[in-house]
């Protein structure tokens, strides 16, 4: 069967085979950095490893877990101190553009800090 013949769904075997990589969660793991900004509470521990499959969402539910922060109160995140990731980012991604010397640095504020 060459690459472009489709198979019994209509999907090329290559294509097929690539959205099957695509789908599968990257098991790695990346050392995330919390820090806080202005009054936000200081964690004791801030180092922590996640999967990098994960989704960034996945990260905020956990901080706000550490934190104690209710659901209806206010949580923001940023990467590097520079820009607010959305929550369907996936945590690879972001430590793959934005980490640095082996972290993925989130900052955190109970208030907006940055535009």
């Amino acid at each position: 069967m060459s690459q472009l013949e489709a198979t019994s769904s209509g999907v090329p075997p290559a294509a097929a085979a690539a959205l099957e990589s695509y789908k599968a969660k990257d098991a790695a793991k990346v050392v995330v950095r919390f820090k806080s900004i202005g009054s936000a509470p200081i964690m004791k521990n801030n180092v922590f490893k996640v999967t990098a499959g994960n989704k960034f969402q996945a990260v905020i539910v956990f901080l706000r877990g550490q934190l104690g922060v209710k659901a209806g109160d206010s949580l923001f995140t940023y990467i590097n101190g520079a820009f607010a990731p959305t929550p369907d980012d996936t945590v690879g991604n972001l430590y793959k553009c934005f980490g640095t010397e082996g972290h993925l640095i989130v900052n955190y504020s109970n208030t907006q800090a940055w535009g």
